[in-house]
């Protein structure tokens, strides 16, 4: 033991192993209300295209690393401004690493709000760079001025803000996102991370043309894609060309590049969905705003965060009626006592709202 211990030490580097790994909670048998996923599958008919489509794909030979098919399906249904490349990545997590690698020069820094998505934090972590985090307001707006000032200070290669933000799923004021944007200008690149646009319906991605240091990253997971994993980014071609560098030769795999070109076909199946959600997202948030000592903050997500009187206990009493939400009362002072809770079906949703009054 003692020698895998000194192996360890001798060549893990400490920022690596002082970290905790990404923690992902077994949810067999539960009804699954903690990774923001689409509830909603394909209609059957489509299923059947789709399994004839990928079994007609060759597992035998090497994607084509261009990907012009599915960028091109990319830029036409998802409205990425004309002219402008795209960046393919292995869910949007790995674009983060990618960004990460490539402004990894030595003592630079990524910025972003806190509380924000983790993997910001950690993918700065793994390739050396320095994190820092700036708090979000008491309401968990954008602390302008503290942005401001952070940036004035550390001068950061990369600043991410996600839009909407998770775990707190508000948007941020668009112009206090353009003032960072200018006020980065050319010394760093402004990430808008908008994991959950097909439930905000706003987005930067036409602002592209204006800004040359913006770039606007997306997932098609919380579109009901999630298992998939594929996520692209876009910005000028320039900036792209650079990331483009790091990214893996192969990066999107036979299957998933056959699953995403033929469902983005039937985009139109997806947006319904989105929009069922977002109606079930408001008879969500009123329905748990009215159980005893609940606060529900706004979402453009389809997630909501609620605060309630102790998040450890109702999250122990709705793992003891098989319902899985995410804790956030550890993660951060903002977040005390609040639970994060993906929008589901009204089944799941029902189901959810009877198992907390319960615990309530």
């Amino acid at each position: 033991m003692e020698h895998i211990l000194s192996l360890i030490e001798n060549i893990i580097r400490p920022e690596v192993r002082s970290l905790s790994a990404y923690h992902v909670a077994d949810s067999s048998g539960f009804v699954k209300l903690d990774a923001m996923e689409n509830p909603y599958t394909l209609p059957e008919g489509l299923k059947q295209q789709l399994a004839q489509r990928l079994a007609d794909v060759a597992m035998n030979r090497y994607p084509v690393p261009s990907y012009a098919v599915l960028k091109q399906a990319i830029s036409d249904k998802l409205g990425v401004p004309a002219g402008f490349p795209v960046v393919l990545g292995n869910g949007s997590d790995e674009l983060i690493s990618m960004i990460s690698v490539a402004c990894a020069k030595p003592g630079a820094k990524v910025l972003a709000p806190v509380p924000g998505f983790v993997m910001y934090a950690m993918s700065a972590r793994f390739a050396g760079l320095e994190f820092v985090g700036v708090p979000l307001a008491a309401d968990l707006s954008l602390d302008k001025a503290a942005m401001l000032a952070a940036i004035a200070q550390h001068s950061p290669a990369v600043v991410y803000l996600a839009y909407p933000n998770n775990p707190t799923g508000n948007l941020f004021d668009k112009d206090d996102m353009l003032e960072i944007i200018a006020a980065v200008g050319n010394s760093g690149v402004v990430v808008v991370d908008e994991a959950y646009q097909p439930f905000a319906q706003a987005s930067f991605m036409p602002l592209l043309p204006k800004f040359d240091n913006l770039v606007v990253m997306r997932t098609v997971s919380k579109l009901g894609l999630a298992g998939i994993r594929l996520g692209y980014m876009s910005g000028s071609a320039a900036l792209m060309g650079e990331f483009d560098k790091v990214r893996p030769p192969y990066n999107i795999n036979v299957l998933t590049q056959a699953a995403a070109e033929f469902v983005l076909q039937h985009v139109d199946v997806l947006d319904a969905q989105a929009a069922q959600l977002r109606e079930q997202r408001g008879k969500l948030a009123a329905a748990l705003a009215a159980l005893p000592g609940v606060s529900v903050f706004p979402s453009a997500a389809n997630f909501l965060l609620v605060r309630v009187p102790n998040s450890e206990q109702a999250f122990a009493k709705l793992l003891e009626h098989k319902i899985l939400v995410k804790n956030m009362g550890k993660m951060h002072a903002l977040l005390e006592n609040c639970l994060r809770i993906t929008v589901s079906t009204p089944e799941e949703n029902a189901a959810l709202l009877d198992a907390l009054s319960a615990s309530l």
